[in-house]
């Protein structure tokens, strides 16, 4: 009927949003309910599944006080997508934390498999990293006692946070994994587009307990809610589905999500393997299927959580003055940026992150924001390898409010970029998919930044370049 409203549920790492979007793309109505992060002094970095499944129930409740849900014609669920937990098959009952993406409690055991580490990236598009979810259920297996007993027993259920939330949620309590989710496993090809028989013999992991794939678009089961039941027809990971918000996926676009990480999504009608960069799949159905080149910058909002927490620095102070500032400053300090470790293009876990030269707080603050652009720019290079480069970069999430940080990209990259108006690009991009990609699901308007003739930063690009591979050494 005419009024009918599109639910997306977006289960993010500090938060859970539910949020109503009408057919031409409006948002009618949004909630959210924050989540708490548990952190130890061995590093590990964990969630409640059962406050997860709670935010979730919440949420969407008080979306209803906002929204009708007698409106809620479908709806569709984004989750973390390296996040994964084990729970009991009969009763759904979790048998362990959500160990979080952000966890790496399995480098040490994975270290003794990197002689295999091309056998798995030939295999998942992915490097070896303790970031992923094979380790984390491996260390389950060998640490918890719950999850030993009820895998003897064959009631053992495992795998992405996305598989445990359908199960708990829906009324028909499936066991599926969607096939964006189950590729952060590194037990699943997206060359195979199923879990891999070498990978499971790798890891040790017994294929009884994982999940059925699955695309990330059909009928996953139906959520009973306030007396209707609205059919679930996308579960996607967050990531994979922030290029939607811009509109149907432009081929000659570089996507740029700028959160606590940043990631660098580049478009391909194929799974294509191109080391040092991930090969993802963001969105498939029965008939086709998205892929993109892939590159992850760990410390983008991190890092300036870095400088408050390292240098006592008010970083949102230092930003404001920075917004409209010029876009160099030769005397400012390099910032070699491995925060929560360096990624793509380097893969160096253990990174020591640190400033080369001095500077004032604003002048610290700048080489963060700069070390950002700095890293998106070496992934683009890379990128540029395989595909022609970028027409445009379509940037989104809260670090792109930073104008001073999308022209640092702009002119780095040599091509436009184009920000969106709503920043949230997670809830919209999955709005758009549980749509159906309807051609009325219009695009928000955007602020186009073009480049700068500077020959300034791209020379400071190359300085710094050239101090991160002395620093990340061989390889």
């Amino acid at each position: 009927m005419t009024g009918d409203v599109h639910v997306a549920i977006d289960q993010g790492g500090h938060a859970t949003r539910a949020s109503a979007w009408s057919a031409t793309g409006t948002l009618e109505g949004a909630a959210l309910v924050t989540i708490a992060t548990q952190r130890n002094a061995l590093g590990h970095v964990e969630h409640d599944p059962e406050e997860l499944v709670g935010s979730v129930e919440t949420a969407l409740a008080e979306l209803a006080r906002i929204v009708e849900p007698q409106r809620w014609a479908a709806a569709g669920l984004a989750v973390q997508r390296s996040s994964l937990v084990c729970w009991n098959a009969g009763d759904g009952r979790a048998l362990s934390p959500v160990i979080s993406w952000q966890d790496t409690r399995g480098a040490a055991w994975l270290r003794g498999l990197s002689r295999r580490a091309e056998d798995v990236q030939r295999l998942t598009g992915l490097t070896l990293s303790p970031h992923y979810g094979a380790s984390k259920l491996r260390w389950c297996l060998d640490h918890l006692p719950d999850v030993r007993s009820a895998a003897a027993q064959s009631r053992l259920a495992a795998g992405p946070l996305a598989a445990f939330l359908l199960h708990r949620l829906l009324e028909e309590r499936p066991f599926l994994a969607d096939a964006s989710t189950a590729a952060r496993t590194l037990l699943w090809s997206p060359f195979e587009r199923d879990w891999s028989a070498e990978l499971l013999e790798l890891f040790g992991i017994p294929r009884e307990v994982l999940p059925q794939s699955t695309g990330t678009s059909q009928a996953f089961g139906t959520l009973a809610f306030a007396g209707q039941r609205v059919p679930v027809v996308v579960c996607n990971g967050d990531q994979s589905v922030v290029p939607y918000a811009a509109g149907p996926l432009d081929f000659d676009a570089a996507y740029v999500n700028l959160g606590t990480g940043a990631f660098v999504l580049r478009p391909t009608t194929e799974a294509l393997h191109a080391p040092p960069l991930l090969t993802s799949l963001i969105r498939a159905d029965g008939e086709h299927a998205d892929f993109v080149l892939e590159g992850s910058v760990n410390g983008a909002g991190a890092a300036l959580a870095w400088l408050e927490h390292h240098q006592g620095a008010a970083a949102d102070r230092l930003l404001a003055l920075l917004g409209n500032a010029d876009l160099t400053d030769e005397g400012a300090p390099f910032f070699l940026n491995g925060v929560s470790g360096l990624a793509s293009p380097f893969w160096v876990p253990d990174f020591e992150t640190r400033f080369v030269g001095d500077g004032s707080d604003l002048q610290q603050c700048r080489a963060v924001l700069e070390s950002v652009a700095f890293l998106i720019k070496a992934n683009l290079d890379e990128m540029d390898r395989h595909r022609p480069a970028a027409a445009r970069l379509v940037a989104s999430g809260g670090l792109a409010e930073n104008r001073l940080l999308c022209r640092m990209l702009a002119t780095l990259s040599e091509s436009p970029v184009d920000r969106g108006s709503n920043l949230e690009a997670t809830s919209r991009g999955l709005a758009c998919q549980v749509a159906g990609m309807l051609p009325g699901f219009t695009a928000p308007p955007v602020e186009r930044i073009e480049p700068e003739p500077d020959q300034r930063l791209l020379a400071r690009y190359l300085k710094w370049l050239a101090l991160m591979r002395e620093a990340a050494g061989p390889g």
